[in-house]
């Protein structure tokens, strides 16, 4: 176009114009070009990079100055020793340890002791109470003297599981001791630590009050087909020849580190990637929730090879514990069935090291039905999450504010419950059912009757699968021994301190802490840094497009990891029931097909005899007592009526035991349980008899009233429940009352 023509087109509107330049954006309008938020992206990727490098900086100096403590622990609260481990007989590295309340806690020392144990399964212990809610922060709230099992860094020489177990004995003696007119304690055990202290307990039944196992994998070899896949660990390895090897390379320790890396392999999207992504995405504000968990989770401990080699063969692999295969040092057998006092389970089906399977399979592994349960007069109830993880059980603070603060409440409640297999539901309180003295947070609980089905639900083995965990075994101690008596000579001849110190100091998982840590040159000038780029912080923007991109690569990682777990995984059950379950493999280790590896334990006479006995004992208490007596009855018949117990009405009972019978919570329990057997054993003449135990006609309007209050303490009673309270009324020759009359209120 020449000029002339390019001159007349400009003088015609809307035919030829030049815009003028842009001017950069002022306002609030994002930039339609990619140039402003490219320039902001990279100066908070790079800050957000200082920062993060910071905090793995202080997360190494923390590994390396717990680590080098005595006792390593993260306890929240303050604390006092009671009692070392190492002053014993046989010594070991545990300690009692008192806590001492916080400013502004009362604390009553006739209310049951609390002793919280916790796991030493490679980290060092505490996480039981390293936050304000956790398990030893409920009890202190709740005015209950809490006591802690904590334990070294350090085995003490020649060490043994069985004198860790048999030395808490002494233990729990001591917190009987100083509380002799509170109720036996209520143990808390806490993954490992549960099957420990559940061993103390069938040891000296009598020390114990309720026992709460959380997480606690108490049948190694139970689980679900496409899921627990850490339960193939010990065979794909061929056995525990390797924890052995690795034992003796250490100098005869087992170092903890290796433990945790077990764990963090499960998972490796988030070991690998989504734990330290998301403290970078949330780098300004998640730094310290990040450090005090690592703190814990970095907090390596050791273990006497011997001790470890216990644990894998006899447990883990060996699987001896719930089938009475394990004696203490005095000969006396481990049997959950010695356990006098109400077991608690607390598991998750989202958890992935002691799934429901194995926390409660030891149930279907010792019990022909509920009735079993209830003639060795045992009360056992489990409590179910379906959302958290395995660390969530004893470490999340909303599983503190609620399964722990329930726990806690009613830790009473649940040592008078009648023998039997319950479920303790939790659920949210309704906005129509007001706070009272009955119900005080923001949850209500329910004990639901529950049969072994309910348990079979959750998963378990087949015959087939046992007898593949059985060959398993079988393979461990044929390699064990061969090991033992071929390598094992040389293995120790060429190993040392100095290179077991070494081989320690270079363990990976160890070395991902301690190479950021300052001692590292690299790292001087990082703390310097990070302090100036967070005076002069610039995020970006939430609708940065390239941290939009950010985000979609990290999922896409998290994905692909995720994908490699499963086939992974997949893989491992494949080749794990392949080779094990096996007939010709089997046949080898001298199983043979239709072999009964888990037989029921059977009655003995002498259990036969006892049982007997028992059902003429308690019909001789058909007609003996008097208003205590008949009231206990009548509740007990009347809630029988619609199966589940509510806290309300448990919580409106005990108060009748203080406020009305004036027992002591040992001699309510006895009360309770000999009406709940002579209503199991003769219910109808049971219930006939309690006009012979309440001859007086006030007494019996009082009994009714009572009973109808203590029933109604929660939600209405419904028809079934009326229906009972009916009949009642007609055998007692008096009236109900047409409003629940506050009787449990007026007594206190």
């Amino acid at each position: 176009m020449s000029l002339q023509r390019m001159s007349k087109a400009a003088s015609q509107p809307g035919r030829f114009q030049v815009e003028p330049l842009a001017r950069p954006n002022s306002g609030s309008t994002p930039p339609t070009n990619l140039m402003g938020p490219l320039p902001e992206y990279l100066i908070d990727a790079f800050q957000r990079n200082v920062l993060f490098l910071d905090i793995l900086r202080r997360r190494g100096d923390e590994e390396i100055e717990i680590t080098s403590r005595p006792m390593a622990t993260v306890l929240h609260y303050e604390h006092e020793l009671v009692m070392s481990g190492r002053s014993l007989p046989r010594p070991m590295n545990y300690s009692l340890l008192r806590i001492l309340p916080p400013n502004g806690v009362a604390i009553d020392p006739r209310k049951r002791p609390v002793v919280v144990v916790d796991p030493r399964a490679g980290e060092g212990p505490g996480i039981g109470g390293f936050k304000t809610e956790s398990e030893i922060g409920d009890a202190l709230r709740a005015g209950h003297p809490v006591y802690f099992i904590g334990f070294g860094s350090a085995p003490a020489p020649g060490q043994q599981f069985l004198d860790v177990v048999e030395g808490q004995v002494k233990f729990f003696e001591r917190v009987v001791e100083l509380h002799p007119n509170a109720p036996r304690p209520f143990a808390i055990g806490n993954c490992q630590a549960g099957y420990q202290t559940l061993m103390v307990a069938m040891l000296r039944p009598d020390l114990f009050g309720p026992c709460l196992v959380v997480g606690s994998p108490m049948s190694y070899w139970q689980g679900v087909h496409g899921k627990n896949p850490m339960r193939y660990l010990g065979g794909l390895l061929g056995g525990s020849w390797l924890t052995a090897l690795t034992s003796d390379l250490g100098d005869g320790i087992f170092d903890g580190a290796w433990l945790v890396k077990n764990f963090d392999v499960l998972g490796p999207a988030t070991w690998l990637w989504g734990k330290q992504y998301q403290v970078y995405t949330e780098v300004d504000t998640d730094g310290q929730r990040y450090l005090e968990f690592e703190k814990w989770w970095g907090d390596f401990i050791q273990l006497n090879g011997d001790e470890l080699q216990y644990l894998v063969d006899n447990l883990f692999i060996g699987d001896k514990l719930t089938r009475k295969k394990l004696h203490s040092h005095d000969g006396v057998t481990f049997d959950v069935r010695n356990v006098t006092s109400p077991i608690i389970v607390f598991t998750s089906t989202g958890d992935n090291i002691s799934p429901p399977s194995q926390a409660l399979g030891w149930i279907l592994e010792l019990y022909r039905d509920v009735d079993d349960i209830r003639a060795r007069c045992q009360t056992i109830l489990y409590c179910l999450n379906h959302k958290i993880g395995h660390l969530a059980l004893f470490v999340s603070s909303k599983v503190g504010a609620e399964q722990d603060e329930e726990f806690v409440e009613l830790m009473d409640v649940i040592d008078c419950l009648p023998p039997g297999l319950y479920e303790m539901v939790i659920s949210p309180r309704s906005k129509d059912t007001a706070r009272s003295e009955f119900v005080t947070g923001d949850w209500i609980v329910r004990f639901e009757p529950r049969s072994l089905d309910d348990i079979r639900a959750e998963g378990c083995n087949s015959p087939e699968d046992d007898r593949a965990f059985a060959a398993v075994a079988r393979l461990s101690e044929l390699n064990l021994s061969i090991y033992r008596t071929f390598a094992q000579p040389f293995v120790r001849a060429l190993g040392s301190q100095p290179a077991a110190e070494l081989a320690r100091t270079l363990n990976p998982l160890r070395l991902s802490y301690t190479i950021f840590a300052d001692g590292n040159p690299w790292m001087k000038g990082v703390r310097t840094l990070a302090a100036r780029v967070a005076a002069d912080r610039k995020p970006a923007a939430a609708g940065n497009p390239f941290t939009a991109l950010q985000t979609t690569v990290s999922d896409q990682i998290i994905a692909s990891l995720d994908a490699y777990r499963m086939l992974r995984d997949q893989w491992a059950e494949h080749m794990f029931f392949g080779f094990y379950g096996a007939p010709f493999v089997q046949a080898l280790l001298g199983i043979r097909v239709g072999d009964e590896m888990r037989p029921l334990p059977g009655v003995s006479p002498k259990e036969s005899a006892s049982r007997q006995s028992r059902v003429g004992k308690y019909a001789a208490k058909l007609t003996k007592g008097g208003f205590d007596e008949a009231l206990t009855r009548a509740v007990l018949y009347v809630i029988a009526a619609d199966q589940p117990l509510d806290q309300q009405c448990a919580l409106a009972l005990n108060v009748a035991r203080q406020h009305l019978m004036h027992l002591s919570l040992g001699e309510f329990k006895m009360l309770l349980r000999d009406q709940f057997f002579v209503l199991q054993f003769e219910p109808e003449r049971a219930l006939e008899a309690v006009t012979i135990l309440v001859p007086e006609a006030d007494a019996r309007k009082e009994l009714l009233d009572q009973t109808q209050s203590i029933v109604g303490a929660g939600d209405p009673p419904n028809k079934a429940e009326l229906g009972r309270l009916a009949r009642l009324s007609l055998l007692l020759k008096t009236q109900i009352a047409r409003a629940t009359p506050p009787a449990i209120a007026a007594a206190h």
